[in-house]
């Protein structure tokens, strides 16, 4: 969903074109090469655009300080390790995961295209942005997606712990839809994605109950304690999906194991607890993504599953609404409709994100171009 709104702060509004230009100039001075900036630029913009600002341009300060400590690559050379049929193994050289899994999500419809199934694993790799987009790539090429992902802050606590020893590992799937944008489901397995904790803080807004608890299972409101506790705690810190063990957090539990097997382990990933306590200064996070594409045609006929696919979603969204106000949607909507609404007025900014971004572009010795929200 996208991320909340801002209590009536002051917001600069931007294009995408002028966040674009920007994002671009810093990872430029950061000597990345163009046909590694293209896809990093194009992918943290779009995720703005779609409203989910904690996997957007806001990832900039995370990647200054990982490129500074040395861990991140870049100048990688990605390469595929093992090729079949159907399956692939891509190494990501250390470098952003945009890219990345960018090739895994284009090896994996193709062979889907050939074989039916294309399943591609990434290993060696660093954060990818938000997990959704790469899954709706293979829905536009006509095929139906699973994604997942591991992730390098270990944050998420498993059912009645007191300590962090997960990722928040998402979750992402898509299906093509004759005459509408595909069904997208994009998913942390916490109950919310670490990083929107952090777009809270920027915006000062207290956390909802059921986000982030102490060391003793208390509830956290206050955004900041709550973000020192999801990356800086050694107790406490995010809930498994579900929020509590009466509202079913043992289900985001084990989903969230799910994608680190899947997503990462498969690959030959990091688990993030055991890199953290073996890693020196500056190595990698190798984390792992994994890309399932299906070709619904190897299943039904011509165009049988993205026709009812559409009639589906619509019989969904014809559901009487508890709330006149508020209708039923389906995943996917609300970000393809805050897409449309940006890209005809722009993106807002806050003043932290401004101030986050400035303080990174002058680090660079790049100058800063969304002030005026050009």
């Amino acid at each position: 969903m996208p991320d909340p709104g801002t209590k009536g702060e002051p917001l600069t509004l931007v294009t995408a074109d002028a966040l674009r230009r920007q994002v671009d100039l810093i990872l430029e001075a950061w000597g990345m090469a163009p046909d590694d900036r293209a896809p990093v630029v194009e992918m943290l913009v779009e995720t703005d655009l779609r409203g989910i600002e904690s996997h957007g341009a806001s990832m900039l300060p995370l990647y200054d300080r990982m490129r500074r400590a040395g861990g991140l690559n870049l100048r990688p050379r990605p390469r595929i390790v093992r090729d079949g049929e159907s399956v692939a193994l891509l190494d990501a050289d250390a470098g952003l995961g945009h890219p990345a899994a960018i090739r895994a999500v284009t090896l994996a419809v193709d062979k889907a295209e050939r074989m039916g199934v294309g399943a591609v694993a990434v290993r060696n790799s660093h954060h990818f942005g938000a997990a959704g987009l790469y899954a709706e790539m293979a829905a536009r090429r006509g095929c139906i997606a699973l994604v997942t992902s591991s992730a390098r802050t270990v944050a998420v606590i498993p059912e009645g712990g007191a300590a962090p020893v997960l990722g928040t590992n998402p979750i992402a799937f898509a299906a093509p839809a004759t005459g509408r944008d595909p069904f997208l489901l994009d998913m942390s397995t916490s109950a919310v994605a670490a990083n929107k904790v952090k777009v809270y803080s920027y915006h000062d807004t207290p956390l909802p109950v059921g986000w982030v608890v102490d060391g003793a299972g208390q509830p956290v409101t206050d955004p900041h304690r709550g973000l020192a506790l999801c990356f800086d705690g050694e107790v406490g810190g995010l809930m498994p999906l579900g929020g509590g063990r009466e509202t079913g957090s043992h289900k985001g539990y084990g989903l969230a194991v799910m994608a680190q097997l899947l997503g990462s382990t498969l690959a030959g990933g990091s688990f993030s607890p055991f890199r953290a306590r073996a890693a020196g200064p500056g190595e990698p996070d190798n984390i792992g993504h994994f890309v399932l594409a299906l070709k619904p045609s190897a299943f039904r006929d011509g165009d049988a599953f993205p026709d009812e696919a559409a009639a589906i979603l619509a019989a969904l969204e014809a559901t009487p609404p508890a709330d006149p106000d508020r209708p039923v949607l389906v995943a996917g909507t609300p970000e393809f409709r805050t897409r449309a609404a940006r890209i005809a007025g722009g993106i807002p900014l806050n003043g932290a994100f401004l101030d986050a971004v400035r303080e990174v572009a002058a680090g660079s010795g790049v100058p800063f171009l969304l002030a005026g929200g050009a």
